[in-house]
């Protein structure tokens, strides 16, 4: 391959030079209010990338997409007169880092600074417009010290039910704080690998194994730090409303919430009760057997002697394994019987107790009626063990009674036989209101947070234990800083590694520190917030700059908040709760943290799958520029195809957009005869003709009105429709360079500034404000008639809009082609259709 073919404009030297200047000259940063240069008549803008986790590895072509986009907005936003806060920084927190660290000993902060250095010149070279400024790393001291005092505000807090707001835990008048905190600690069920000496999340577990390695992994209660996310699950869903989010993501964590309507009911065991919710109240006649969680502290005490060996065997194996598979819907079902009964409240009708896996502990109250003749479930169940299978809700028209899970009218039900099935809920309700045995309630599938992990590469939790009991350092001890190790293996017992650290625990005679450290997602639970003032070393964000760089007039702070899918419940549901305990405390100006939403779709290798390292099929960006070009690189990310789908990359593609650019420069620059480039004689100070002027104003119409609507690659198509109207021109007027360069500017940085420079505009590109468009140059004044003869077509001419029938018949006639064609023949008629074609029948 020539040199020239390779570099077909000299972007190797172009780029480099521009990304020295920004960065010089800082062009991208943001001053915070009563800063120098901070410019308070301009409207803000805060747009947003979900900031990586830098891995070893390095970038591959799919991580930049939404990069790129919230790249070209910014820089979009800036012409448009924005005051624009466009940062980035590092959520580098997490257990690569620490695998390597037991593998080779190498403290992760070490790994963590080389992995960190390695992203950020690879976004450098993209030319992203970053107010790098403002960068931050989540394992960075000064930013930690105030994840950890937020979790300490948590910590001495409390939801008042009453104002359904968080408080100082020294408003609640009760006796223990302990049990409503929002911090709390608590003895849950955890994924125990005894061989790697460590808790697993659910995803980690494959059919009872650790999926490293292989190994058996049970369930155990293990003592946990929790966050109490359950006491805002109403404010969760119903302030989505607000937010300009993808409806399918606002569905996903309502889903993920999972709020129900129902009743309470309690179930009598001789002297002890079952409490169980339900959504189908309805359907109580209808309950046959119960089915309580193998974990459930109830089994205990009701397991009679004969069934004990049984039960004990079946909890077992049920330890062995996930939620996730528990709860598999192609799962066959499994159960033991308690030997024991429960009474039902509507009929005093002695059912039996079973324990079975497809119940959690987690869910509800772990315990649920079995209505096997109007749930999928309890009927396999019932169908499985040969229980009662009776129906109590006669479906509308002939569908199968057995099975139907609708609505319908209460049969077999005495208190609520005929009604329909809302108004039977509503009276056997009440019916157990009245009596005591019952009442209404609200129901969510989302559980407490669980917010400790047995890791060394986390932010240390500012609690000590003393006398059994845990309290908050006081603020002025932030940060916790983790002690350096000898070694970051896992104790094997169930203890943490910084376990190991004995001096750094005793925090006094009587006081040990807490050796859990906090997830991976605390740091990302509130970064945007930072990014509005990252060098404040008094305040985890001034007043000043968080109501200016979150304020506006809707609910949301961030103005546009850009990432993956695979963030769509978690990370996003975490920062949301954490973000309204700031504001009930007064600390932050809004109720949400990001009023828009838009998220990229997934980069496919050019086998058409996912880019991994064992298919060999991953991308480098590095070696992408290499060959064409940032600009070819970013350009190509956002040509091929709607932002949110799911998309192959081709190499090939990325040639097609390089050659684009190369046009772009050969329009206005030429080669001497030394090989120089020098700017074409071609270009000058001339007027636009009608033409012209009509695809620049065309052209500024539908790059502005594609930006606004993330529909970048119909923007480049449209840029590329004007450069081709201009290539065949024997001038190139400045009037429409200037103009065409600015809409090239935020997709294309160097190449645009390159040539901004080169034609001796007036200031920098960047400071430039965008063009506008006039609609009166985009009526069409011309359209094209085609000609035909008896139905075919044979030529095509333009006529003017405003043309009546006879001057096109005329002009029709009057054409070369035509008259060749009708010389020696007679025309019958000439049919005329305005605007659209002559057909001239012979």
């Amino acid at each position: 391959m020539s040199s020239e073919r390779r570099k077909p404009y000299p972007f190797d030297q172009i780029e480099p030079k521009w990304q020295a200047i920004w960065d010089e000259r800082q062009i991208f940063h943001a001053p915070n209010p009563g800063e120098k240069n901070f410019d308070a008549a301009k409207p803000k803008f805060y747009v947003l990338d979900m900031f990586p986790y830098p891995s070893g590895a390095g970038l591959h072509v799919g991580h930049p997409e939404g990069y790129t986009a919230t790249d070209i907005i910014a820089r979009y936003k800036r012409m448009r007169g924005f005051n624009v806060l466009h940062p980035m920084g590092w959520d580098a927190f997490g257990l690569p880092a620490e695998q390597y660290a037991i593998k080779s000993g190498q403290h992760p902060a070490v790994t963590t600074r080389e992995n960190v250095s390695k992203f950020k010149s690879q976004l450098k070279r993209i030319g992203f417009s970053y107010d790098w400024h403002r960068e931050i790393n989540t394992t960075d001291p000064r930013y930690f010290k105030w994840t950890q005092w937020i979790f300490l505000q948590i910590y001495n807090s409390w939801l008042n039910p009453k104002t359904n707001k968080a408080e100082p835990i020294k408003t609640y008048r009760g006796k223990n704080p302990d049990e409503v905190r929002l911090a709390y600690v608590a003895d849950v069920l955890v994924n125990w690998c005894p061989e790697l000496g460590t808790v697993l999340a659910n995803e980690e577990v494959v059919d009872g194994k650790s999926e490293v390695g292989g190994f058996p992994v049970v369930r155990r209660p293990m003592r946990q730090w929790m966050l109490r996310i359950t006491a805002y699950a109403e404010r969760l869903i119903d302030e989505l409303e607000g937010l300009d989010w993808p409806q399918g993501i606002k569905l996903l964590q309502r889903n993920w919430i999972g709020r129900s309507e129902g009743a309470e009911v309690d179930f009598k065991i001789d002297d002890k009760k079952i409490r169980i919710f339900t959504t189908r109240p309805d359907t109580l006649y209808g309950a046959t057997y119960m089915v309580l969680a193998p974990e459930h502290s109830l089994v205990d005490l009701i397991v009679t002697e004969e069934q004990w060996p049984a039960v004990r065997d079946y909890r077992e194996k049920t330890a062995r394994k996930s939620d996730l598979e528990r709860t598999e819907l192609a799962k066959e079902k499994t159960g033991v019987f308690t030997g024991a009964y429960a009474i039902n409240p509507v009929n005093d009708e002695k059912i039996p107790i079973w324990i079975a896996d497809y119940v959690l502990l987690g869910y509800g109250t772990g315990a649920i009626m079995a209505v096997p003749a109007h749930d999928e479930r309890d009927l396999e169940f019932a169908r499985k063990f040969n229980l009662p299978i009776r129906q109590v809700v006669q479906p509308p028209g002939d569908e199968e009674p057995i099975g139907f899970v609708g609505d319908g009218v209460a049969i077999n039900s005495p208190i609520i036989d005929g009604l329909p099935s809302r108004e039977a809920i509503r009276k056997i309700t009440a019916w157990l209101e009245e009596r005591g045995l019952g009442k209404r309630a609200i129901n969510y599938k989302l559980r407490d947070w669980l917010f400790s992990r047995q890791r060394y590469w986390g932010e240390p939790f500012p609690i000590v234990w003393e006398d059994g009991k845990h309290r908050a350092l006081d603020e002025s001890e932030l940060p916790v800083v983790p002690p350096p190790l000898e070694d970051y293996k896992p104790t094997g017992t169930g203890e943490p590694p910084l376990a190991k650290a004995k001096d750094w625990i005793r925090y006094s005679k009587k006081a040990v520190r807490e050796t859990n450290v906090m997830p991976q997602w605390a740091g990302s639970c509130w970064y945007y917030l930072r990014f509005c003032d990252s060098h404040n070393d008094k305040r985890f964000v001034s007043e000043k700059a968080e109501k200016y760089w979150m304020g506006g007039g809707k609910p949301g702070g961030v103005d546009l908040y850009v990432g993956g899918t695979e963030h769509a419940v978690l990370h996003l549901l975490y920062a949301r709760f954490w973000h309204k305990v700031l504001f009930d405390l007064g600390y932050v100006s809004k109720p949400e943290p990001f009023q828009r939403l838009v998220n990229q779709g997934i980069i496919l290798g050019e086998d058409n799958q996912k880019m991994s390292k064992s298919r060999g099929n991953i991308v480098n960006p590095d070696d992408v520029i290499e060959q064409y070009g940032a600009d070819a690189f970013r350009c190509y990310e956002m040509f091929m195809g709607p932002l949110e789908q799911m998309k192959p990359w081709s190499m090939r593609g990325v040639e097609g957009i390089a050659r684009f650019l190369a046009r772009v420069w050969r329009l206005m620059m030429s080669e001497n005869q030394a090989g120089q480039w020098e700017l074409s004689p071609a270009v000058q100070e001339v007027d636009l003709t009608n033409p012209q002027r009509k695809i620049l104003h065309a052209t500024t119409k539908k790059v502005t009105d594609d930006i606004e609507s993330f529909s970048f690659n119909t923007a480049i198509s449209q840029m590329m429709i004007f450069v081709n109207a201009f290539t065949t021109a024997q001038t190139i007027p400045i009037s429409a360079m200037q103009p065409f360069l600015v809409l090239l500017n935020p997709f294309a940085p160097h190449l645009s500034s390159e040539l901004w420079e080169k034609l001796k505009l007036p200031g920098q590109i960047t400071e430039q404000p965008w063009p506008g468009f006039d609609e009166r140059f985009l009526v069409e004044d011309e359209v094209e008639i085609v000609i035909q003869m008896n139905g075919k077509v044979r030529d095509r001419m333009k006529m003017s809009i405003q043309a009546s029938e006879e001057e096109i018949k005329n002009a029709a006639l009057a054409l070369p082609k035509i008259q060749e064609l009708t010389s020696d023949k007679q025309i019958r008629k000439v049919v005329v259709i305005p605007k659209k074609l002559v057909n001239i029948v012979l």
